[in-house]
């Protein structure tokens, strides 16, 4: 008795950003490569079919892609994760060994400064000490 078939496998190659041609949304794509191999006794033994295809995330309609757009948008998406990883180059005015402040070390408030209470509306100045506004009455701005 011989126990032949096939299996196929998808491995997803990059998720990249472009427009969908079907429900126009900038949508994030996920680049897949599908491989359908020859199983003798439940092993993969050669590949019989390949494809590449983009998958929309939004409205989930998949595109057939070729070869060289999927191994090009993969470069893409490597380069990318490797830009993202590097640090930020200095400065050239920056000394050697510099190294950038924490923003809540060495800052220091303008004296008298106060920040707005949260539920204060922006725009309106704050209650002075000893002010007791009316309700129902705004400061004049701009006249």
């Amino acid at each position: 008795m011989l126990i032949w078939g096939y299996r196929t496998r998808i491995f997803v190659l990059a998720m990249t950003t472009f427009l969908c041609g079907r429900c126009g949304n900038p949508a994030s794509h996920a680049v897949r490569k599908s491989v359908t191999k020859f199983t003798l006794f439940f092993i993969p033994l050669f590949p019989i079919h390949v494809k590449y295809t983009a998958q929309c995330t939004f409205c989930g309609i998949e595109n057939r892609i070729p070869k060289e757009d999927a191994v090009r948008l993969q470069a893409q998406e490597e380069q990318a994760q490797q830009q993202a990883q590097q640090p930020y180059p200095q400065h050239p005015s920056q000394p050697q060994g510099f190294q950038p402040q924490h923003p809540s070390q060495g800052f220091q408030q303008p004296q008298g400064f106060q920040p707005p209470h949260p539920s204060q509306p922006q725009g309106f100045p704050q209650p002075q000490p000893g002010q007791n506004p009316q309700q129902g009455e705004f400061p004049q701005q701009g006249r």
